[in-house]
């Protein structure tokens, strides 16, 4: 049976497994909604009760979809809008497109510290009082950065956190493993709500999954954790491990065999530090962005871990 949890001190339960939308959606697959059906039905299915998107992702599709066949789920959504007239055109874009009058969770993306809190403080304030009107019912971060989580916990306004945290901590920019675990325990202690996202390092360690799900298991401060998932297989066996139930023999193999690709995300800048470290060159910087050969490429993903702006993916 699916676990739910509380999100830290605002009152909204969740699924200890978290469907994240972006694998399924234009940015990464591209699944038509036809295609996005079975998988999101197989999700609610097993339970699973909360999503994430954002405005970036273009995703409000898919879970309106979700939305008509289950109306009682928690839909978490960010945008990088530092005004209140950016933010409020995200908002209503939201509202909008999911078919609702409220979001459950409305998030900054990728904040950074202190710093950027204040630096869009205009765009905070505005959705503290869209919460007031109860157009959204709890406002948080997404971030990349040990100080983004280090500073959310000295901030009442943030009532939830969203953090990058995996076995190795790729992907991490201003620290180890270890020093956003410790920021997550101090985020978790000031009360807030921290669910966390890449726990198999966007794909780039899946060669170690088990162990992966191992650790981001143990991690009692989390709430909840985000997997992107892209077929019915990958979300069952997602709800297997995270349920702790045995794993099919059938269905691990077919997981293992699903065909993976390298994907490298649009904010690229073309540093050229994953072709200088790929040894099977198939890695070229072609007006200013990294471009795969993907008859070259071996998936081994050594070259994510040069990468300064975590760009790289296997989906």
């Amino acid at each position: 049976m699916m676990e739910y949890r509380k999100l830290g001190q605002t009152g909204i339960e969740v699924s200890r497994l978290c469907f994240g939308s972006l694998t399924i959606g234009p940015l990464q697959k591209n699944k038509t909604l036809e295609e996005s059906r079975p998988i999101i039905e197989a999700a609610l299915e097993a339970g699973i009760n909360f999503f994430d998107t954002a405005d970036l992702y273009n995703c409000y599709p898919y879970l309106k979809q979700a939305l008509e066949i289950k109306k009682d789920l928690v839909i978490c959504t960010k945008s990088y809008d530092y005004s209140a007239e950016g933010v409020a055109k995200s908002l209503d874009r939201a509202l909008r497109e999911l078919g609702r009058d409220y979001v459950d969770i409305y998030m900054l993306h990728e904040q950074e510290s202190r710093l950027t809190f204040e630096g869009h403080w205009e765009a905070i304030e505005y959705l503290l009082k869209m919460k007031e009107k109860g157009v959204i019912r709890a406002f948080g971060i997404s971030t990349h950065r040990v100080e983004g989580v280090r500073d959310a916990a000295d901030f009442n306004e943030i009532e939830v956190v969203f953090p990058l945290i995996n076995l190795t901590g790729i992907g991490i920019e201003d620290g180890s493993r270890e020093d956003m675990e410790a920021a997550i325990l101090k985020a978790k202690q000031a009360g807030k709500g921290v669910f966390g996202m890449k726990p198999l390092g966007g794909g780039n360690l899946l060669a170690s999954k088990e162990a992966c799900f191992d650790y981001i298991l143990g991690l009692e401060t989390l709430d909840a954790i985000a997997f992107g998932m892209q077929s019915v297989d990958e979300v069952r066996y997602n709800v297997a491990r995270i349920n702790g139930e045995p794993i099919e023999a059938e269905l691990e193999k077919r997981v293992a065999g699903a065909k993976k690709s390298l994907h490298i995300s649009d904010w690229c800048e073309g540093c050229g530090e994953c072709a200088a470290h790929c040894s099977q060159n198939a890695l070229t910087i072609i007006n200013g962005k990294a471009q795969v050969d993907h008859s070259k490429c071996l998936t081994c993903c050594y070259c994510a871990a040069y990468c300064p702006l975590f760009c790289i993916k296997v989906i």
